[in-house]
């Protein structure tokens, strides 16, 4: 009977793996017929009174008049990346005319939590109308700059990510020839970008900061007091001028500074051949760098941004291409290597991915974003450009200037240096697995180690003093590395995320662009199988190695311990599971709002925002943290939601890997009293669905100066030596 139902749970759970590897390609194709039923034809080109069919993949839909065709609709996701801040794609429909301008658009449906708990979406709706009427195919030529859609106080990086993806998606869709006019006439022609030149191997820069910035090596910006409320008052909003910076008219506001760090001669000039051959190896093929610094009273950086966040006072801008970055691509130096170089507060090295398709030899420009405040929670904003031309020193003449086709990538685009990121259909989550290599390598190691760990558990647990040691290296790794630097917490949204995913159409991209997510999850799926929930919630959790090394520190320095009486203790486990089912419930309604529940989790505050954050969510992660200096793992034990997904699941196990003695729990309670969370019955048996994995019991278990039943075959042991001894035999 035994054996027929684990045959029959492993049908259902290979059974349940194949369903959700299934990728219903018909309802991915569909999503944007899906989401034009929000919309109505004349929102996104006036005076369009029907859709026709979806053509072409991704799907466009011909928006008509009668039988006159005025233009198309597109979803904005299918042609450029619009992740915010959730994760999750900002969706917007978008129209445009065949000649290539856009005619309306409207957001459709985003996640954005910062939009969901507090700021209209009406504003951010507002901001995106600056878009419409843009001909966009003169952003193609070069004939018109990339506009900026006006910025929403607190809603940022949002916005920004709205704009830049409906520009490129827009330029994308036009250069691919899918418009009426742009397939008739074929691809664009180009002027060769460099008019004939090309970069000069030999060439080399100054030596001196002086000569670096003489000759344009080093872009400047530097902005006065004065200059910047002049700019305030000429063109911000009214009540900006009446909030001028203060301090004297000619003192420096910002003094800002760019330059390709990547390119080889600037590069060493400016970071020394060490820093320089150090940035070389970590940029992956295709990817570039640039250096930007800067001293004054306003930072570049903002004191705002956290890990893992992004930073939103600057953005660097070639041709239709806006690249913002993330504190993962900035790399903090000391100071310039260049002789003559000034102590600048602020120096960053910033990488810019492949898929960007930037190239040092194209002008560019540094976009800086300069706030201020005007009275309660409203800002005003005005940009900055600090323009970048590589000198003509480095390159060298090549021929004449020549027209040229852009040469195309695999699915039609037109790819700006083929040579360098490969075709820009390339999925964006391959992308990011290849560009996340050695983090994705490290996870790998990381599972592999405790999965060693594991299997060697009975070496390891009969030296008590050497697992420890293993232990809390591992705990510390988990949240140092794992935890605040690669961000990478589990989190019951993943849980929700993924049902709701297979109730609404399940897309492997979406989840495999969080490389070292998905690699955890796909452990943790496994260590279900062997282990049940332990290996996570005692293991890899960095929020639960947080509390665990808190703890310890706790008992080191005497802080006295709480245990819960069993009676109250065992009442107090079903709370998370109630959490989890009210998160779960929640989300059948609405993920959004279920995701806001989930605050309930501190991992957010604690782990990828490390406490910065607004006080409440501080004082409830503290209050937690600080419960389990007395009560080791608080949080873990009554509270955790993910813990409770995890334990439902995790009773499939396969193998019961801690081993008992007949005396566990009669007589002996020993391994009851000392398990930290409390996961051992009176009667002796471990309950799964609470139990960490932490193997202290397994360390009972084979002490013959603790354990019971271990210190009877000790006894034995030495009685059976000490009568077969010679000096036993002598006087026998």
């Amino acid at each position: 009977m035994k054996q027929s139902l684990k045959r029959l749970l492993r049908a259902v759970i290979l059974l349940a793996l194949c369903c959700s590897f299934h990728i219903d390609a018909a309802r991915a194709a569909s999503r944007l017929v899906e989401l034009i039923a929000k919309v109505q034809p004349g929102d996104i080109i006036p005076g369009a009174d029907r859709f026709g069919a979806p053509q072409g993949e991704p799907p466009l839909i011909p928006v008509l008049r009668g039988n006159e065709q005025l233009g198309f609709a597109y979803l904005n996701s299918d042609f450029a990346n619009a992740v915010g801040y959730s994760g999750k794609p900002i969706e917007i429909i978008v129209g445009v005319s065949p000649q290539g301008r856009i005619a309306g658009l409207k957001l459709v449906d985003h996640k954005e939590p910062i939009v969901l708990v507090g700021i209209p979406e009406s504003r951010i709706v507002a901001s995106m109308q600056k878009l419409v009427g843009l001909n966009v195919s003169r952003i193609t030529t070069g004939a018109e700059p990339v506009p900026r859609v006006d910025i929403v106080s607190g809603a940022t990086v949002t916005v920004l990510v709205i704009g830049d993806s409906v520009i490129r998606s827009a330029v994308k869709l036009i250069e691919a020839g899918r418009l009426s006019e742009q397939a008739s006439a074929g691809p664009p022609a180009t002027k060769a970008p460099t008019s004939g030149r090309t970069i000069n191997p030999d060439a080399t820069a100054p030596p001196d900061w002086e000569g670096l910035l003489r000759d344009g090596s080093v872009g400047q910006l530097r902005l006065t007091v004065a200059q910047v409320n002049s700019a305030f008052a000429k063109s911000g909003p009214p009540a900006a001028a009446e909030h001028p910076e203060t301090g004297e008219p000619e003192e420096t506001f910002i003094d800002l500074y760019a330059a390709p760090a990547s390119f080889p001669p600037i590069g060493r000039s400016l970071l020394g051949d060490q820093e320089f051959s150090q940035l070389q190896q970590r940029l992956a093929p295709g990817q570039q760098a640039i250096a930007i610094a800067a001293k004054g009273r306003f930072s570049f950086k903002g004191s705002a941004y956290v890990r893992g966040g992004i930073f939103d006072r600057f953005e660097l801008i070639q041709g239709a291409e806006t690249i913002r970055f993330r504190d993962r691509d900035h790399t903090r130096i000391g100071a310039f290597a260049a002789a003559g170089a000034p102590k600048l507060p602020e120096i960053g090295i910033f990488l810019i991915p492949a898929d960007a398709r930037f190239d040092p030899a194209e002008p560019w420009r540094l976009q800086l974003l300069v706030q201020r405040a005007i009275g309660g929670r409203e800002k005003a904003f005005l940009t900055f450009d600090l323009k970048y031309q590589l000198p003509e020193r480095y390159f060298k003449i090549e021929g004449t200037p020549t027209l040229q086709q852009k040469p195309l990538a695999e699915d039609g685009l037109h790819a700006r240096n083929p040579p360098l990121a490969g075709p820009l259909d390339e999925p964006l989550w391959r992308r990011i697995w290849r560009e996340d290599a050695l983090n994705i390598a490290l996870t790998a190691i990381t599972l592999l180690v405790l999965t060693a760990i594991f299997f060697f558990q009975d070496f390891l647990v009969r030296r008590p003093n050497f697992y420890a040691w293993v232990r809390r290296s591992y705990l510390a790794f988990i949240l140092l590395w794992l935890g605040w630097y690669a961000n990478a917490q589990l989190s019951v949204v993943n849980v929700i995320t993924f049902t709701n995913a297979l109730a609404t159409g399940f897309h492997w991209e979406y989840f495999l662009t969080a490389p070292l997510v998905f690699i955890l999850w796909f452990g943790v799926v496994v260590s279900l199988l062997f282990w049940g929930r332990g290996p996570f919630c005692g293991w890899l959790c960095p929020f639960g190695a947080l509390q665990e090394l808190l703890n310890n520190a706790a008992q080191a320095w005497r802080i006295p311990q709480i245990t819960v009486p069993w009676a109250l203790h065992e009442r107090l486990w079903p709370i998370k599971y109630i959490i989890f089912l009210v998160l779960f419930g929640a989300s059948l309604y609405s993920v959004a709002f279920a995701e806001r529940l989930a605050e309930v989790e501190p991992f957010k505050t604690a782990i990828i925002l490390k406490f910065v954050r607004s006080w409440p969510y501080v004082v409830y992660a503290g209050a937690l943290l600080f419960m389990g200096l007395f009560i080791e793992r608080f949080f873990c034990r009554y509270l955790c939601p993910l813990g409770a997904a995890l334990a439902i699941p995790g009773r499939m196990r396969m193998f019961e890997w801690l081993k008992r003695w007949p005396e566990c729990g009669s007589p002996c309670q020993r391994c009851a009293r000392e398990c930290p969370v409390q996961s051992i019955h009176p009667d002796g048996h471990i309950n799964p669905n609470e139990c960490i994995y932490c193997m202290h019991c397994q360390e009972l278990y084979w002490d013959d100066q603790r354990c019971p039943h271990m210190i009877q075959l000790r006894l034995k042991r030495e009685k059976l030596q000490a009568l077969s001894s010679p000096s036993m035999r002598t006087r026998g």
